[in-house]
């Protein structure tokens, strides 16, 4: 599921110091969003996995993984805008 080096989380759309999967949007850091917990290359290496994780982080309410990283005024629902531009592009074959 190449992303073209987004620096965007798949799961919750966060925006993300260096590209989770990597320049080539193939190469997984392996590293966890600060937001949502993801482990880029797991949870989030097919788009059955990335649904079903945001699915889940969805139902707890939005959830910060590192509390001490989310923003003042945060929402998830701007936030997730990231996410679904993501998906929609996977699933246009971009």
């Amino acid at each position: 599921m190449p992303n073209n080096g987004d620096p965007y989380c798949r799961v919750c759309g966060l925006l993300q110091a260096t590209p989770p999967w990597g320049d080539d949007g193939r190469s997984p850091t392996w590293e966890i969003c600060a937001c949502c917990g993801t482990e880029f290359g797991y949870q989030d290496a097919t788009p059955a996995g990335v649904l079903r994780a945001r699915q889940a982080w969805t139902a707890k309410g939005y959830p910060w993984f590192q509390e001490s990283e989310r923003p003042p005024g945060w929402r998830a629902e701007d936030q997730l805008v990231h996410a679904q531009q993501l998906q929609n592009d996977s699933d246009s074959g971009r």
